[in-house]
């Protein structure tokens, strides 16, 4: 398949996800094309069987459309934690090669790249990586951190964005994933948030505070 292809069905699968909203429209402007464009590809791929085309309907990905999709995000995923672990680059520019080498990426050697690194279930994101199987084996218990309480600790379970500012930005205060924060206060009138980490206090607007997943820190929320 063609990367044009597999980057509609790509950004259906993971619109579908996050906002549950995959009318061409919104493909469209995920991809940069026009509305035309993204009516047109969903046209054909419906021919293909990769997906289910209704005019002004949301977009659904077909058994083989979704297989498809999970197969591209495995590859995206595994080069993001390969070239992380190897040359400790930034994430946005992980995510910006690994745009380009999924598509160039065979099955064989996505499964030899994932033993290297031993299996991983997620990458340097917090996303998970589906197994060879398009199979995500993981369960996915976060929550953006605008939706955290005051006074508890919590652990980053995932930077959802692919902006080089945001990734700066959270390199510069160790803002990771697998790393812990505090929440100190909750602005809920101006829609901020305000954490420590490591030792530092920084105020986070809702742009930010709405991409940044957390799980609870189960060690340090226990009640004595």
């Amino acid at each position: 398949m063609s990367v044009a292809v597999e980057n509609f069905v790509k950004a259906v699968y993971k619109n579908a996800k996050r906002t549950n909203d995959t009318k061409p429209g919104i493909i469209a402007k995920e991809l940069g094309i026009s509305n035309a464009a993204a009516t047109d590809m969903a046209k054909k791929l419906a021919v293909k069987d990769l997906l289910h085309y209704e005019k002004y309907q949301e977009l659904k990905l077909t058994v083989k459309g979704n297989q498809m999709a999970l197969n591209v995000i495995r590859k995206h995923r595994l080069w993001e934690s390969l070239l992380f672990k190897m040359f400790d680059m930034s994430l946005h520019d992980i995510h910006r090669e690994a745009e380009l080498l999924e598509h160039q990426t065979s099955d064989l050697l996505a499964n030899k790249i994932s033993e290297y690194l031993g299996n991983p279930k997620f990458d340097p994101h917090g996303d998970p990586i589906p197994d060879k199987n398009g199979i995500i084996t993981t369960t996915d218990t976060s929550f953006t951190l605008s939706k955290a309480n005051e006074g508890k600790t919590y652990i980053i379970s995932r930077l959802m964005s692919d902006d080089k500012e945001f990734f700066d930005f959270c390199a510069q205060h160790g803002l990771k994933y697998g790393n812990t924060i505090t929440v100190s206060k909750q602005f809920i009138k101006n829609k901020m948030t305000q954490i420590v980490v490591n030792n530092n206090t920084i105020l986070l607007n809702e742009d930010f505070s709405t991409i940044i997943y957390v799980n609870e820190n189960e060690s340090k929320n226990v009640q004595h």
